[in-house]
C-alpha cells in the first residue's frame, strides 16, 4: 500500500492546537456575567459539542432559562469574546508534534482534511501557521449536524475524494472518535484508552505516530474486514 492511498482528517481543538481553554474562559465570563460558576469538570463535558448545545447545557447547570433570541445574543457574546482571544494565538500555541506529522504527511502527498465542529477554525489555522497543510476544510460553517454525527468526516473524505475505509481521523473527544467509527473510518485517538472507547490507537500527542505506522493501520483495518 503506498501513502496515496491514505487521507488524514484532524480535528483541531486539543489535537492541533489547544483553544479548550479560551473555550473554557470565555464560558465561564458568561456564566459568571449570568450569576453562577462553571468548572473545569463540566467544561470536559462540552468537547466536541457544538455551541449552541454546549450554551444549552451551561444554562440547564445554572437552572437559567432563556428564549431563542436570548440564546442566540449570549452564544454570539460567548463568540465575540472567545475571538478576541484566539486573535492573540500564534504558532507557539501547536501541539506538541502536530506541525511535524503535518509536514511529513504533506511530503509523502497524502491529502489532509480538518474536520472540526468550530466555526473559528480558519482563523485558528491562520493564527498558528497552519493553513498551508490542509487541501480540505470541514468545520461549523459547512455541516449541519454535530458529532457523533458522521457528517464532519464524511464531507472531509468527499472533499480529498478518498473513500472513508482509506481515512484516518484524529481525535480527543468521545463524540469524535464514535463519528469516526459511524464513517467507517480508522481512528487514533489523543488521549485516555478509557476516556476514548473504540478507537485503533491510543497517543499522547501526534509525535506519537508515524506517517508508516497510519500506512499499517490502514492495511490492517482492510485486511481484517
Amino acid at each position: 500500500m503506498n501513502n496515496s492511498t491514505i487521507a488524514c482528517i484532524f480535528d483541531l481543538d486539543g489535537v492541533l492546537v489547544d483553544t479548550a481553554v479560551y473555550h473554557y474562559q470565555a464560558w465561564k465570563k458568561l456564566a459568571n456575567s449570568l450569576g453562577f460558576d462553571f468548572s473545569h469538570a463540566q467544561n470536559e463535558q462540552l468537547k466536541g459539542v457544538n455551541r449552541m448545545r454546549s450554551l444549552d447545557m451551561i444554562l440547564d447547570w445554572g437552572g437559567i432559562t432563556k428564549t431563542a433570541a436570548e440564546k442566540e445574543e449570549l452564544a454570539t457574546l460567548k463568540n465575540t469574546w472567545y475571538v478576541d482571544m484566539i486573535n492573540k494565538m500564534s504558532a507557539s500555541e501547536v501541539l506538541p508534534g502536530s506541525q511535524e506529522l503535518l509536514e511529513q504527511l504533506k511530503s509523502r502527498g497524502v491529502k489532509i482534511a480538518l474536520g472540526s465542529a468550530s466555526k473559528n477554525s480558519g482563523l485558528i489555522l491562520e493564527r498558528t501557521n497552519l493553513t498551508h497543510f490542509f487541501d480540505a476544510i470541514v468545520d461549523g460553517n459547512s455541516v449541519t449536524t454535530s458529532k457523533p454525527d458522521p457528517e464532519v468526516f464524511l464531507k472531509g473524505a468527499e472533499l480529498l475524494k478518498a473513500a472513508p475505509e482509506d481515512c484516518i481521523v484524529f481525535e480527543d473527544a468521545s463524540a469524535g472518535v464514535q463519528a469516526a467509527i459511524a464513517a467507517n473510518m480508522a481512528v487514533i485517538a489523543v488521549g485516555e484508552a478509557e476516556n476514548l472507547p473504540g478507537a485503533d490507537l491510543f497517543i499522547k500527542d501526534l509525535s506519537g505516530v508515524t506517517v508508516d505506522e497510519l500506512i499499517t493501520l490502514i492495511a490492517h483495518k482492510t485486511e481484517n474486514k
